[in-house]
């Protein structure tokens, strides 16, 4: 009688995988099967088979495969350093330029995808990393934080909601519009006719 490959793998390995090994495992198979098949091709059984386990082990960590996807996509993002020019402009121009490269690359693609799925998921949609919350509003927070000091914009614009303006609009292109990628005249546009006027005129009138 032939051995189930699953238990021959197990015996391979020596000892049942459990815990922070297992659940890296199960990522690690996932970010495999999101960068290959995008958000629409990943499934709970491809992810389960890829890892050498159980759907039941996927499903104790991750409700369904939405919240799956995004952790997987979570492990493709790395941490980038906001631009430090010396001029509030030029920083946030480049910041919008890179994050509209990432969106119109593969690796946004999925973004693009993961969003879609999520829908109104609030509590999805944070976990996002280029969704608004403390760590998406972190960089832009640091770019206008320097120019606050340079006395480029008001003290009062040092808000998430504002310092985020820009990059919001930028994702409204790619969301709402569906384009695969915007136009450099309309980042020009988002930071010189929103958001360089928002954050320089956000103090009490003077006089």
């Amino acid at each position: 009688m032939t051995e189930h490959p699953k238990r021959q793998q197990a015996a391979a390995g020596g000892t049942r995988r459990r815990g922070a090994v297992l659940e890296e495992a199960i990522l690690r198979a996932a970010v495999d099967e999101l960068t290959e098949s995008g958000y629409a091709g990943l499934t709970m059984d491809k992810v389960a088979a890829r890892a050498g386990t159980n759907k039941n082990a996927l499903y104790r960590r991750w409700p369904n495969r939405l919240a799956l996807g995004i952790a997987a996509y979570r492990q493709l993002v790395t941490t980038v350093q906001p631009p430090d020019t010396g001029e509030l402009r030029a920083d946030v121009l480049e910041w919008l330029r890179r994050a509209n490269r990432h969106w119109s690359s593969p690796l946004g693609a999925i973004l693009r995808e993961l969003l879609g799925a999520a829908g109104g998921a609030s509590e999805l949609l944070g976990q996002l990393q280029d969704q608004s919350g403390e760590a998406a509003a972190a960089p832009w927070l640091t770019i206008l934080g320097r120019a606050v000091a340079r006395g480029e914009a008001s003290p009062e614009a040092l808000h998430p909601r504002v310092a985020t303006v820009a990059v919001v609009l930028l994702r409204n292109e790619f969301v709402v519009r569906g384009v695969p990628a915007a136009p450099d005249d309309v980042l020009v546009e988002i930071v010189d006719e929103v958001y360089l006027p928002l954050v320089r005129r956000r103090g009490p009138e003077s006089g």
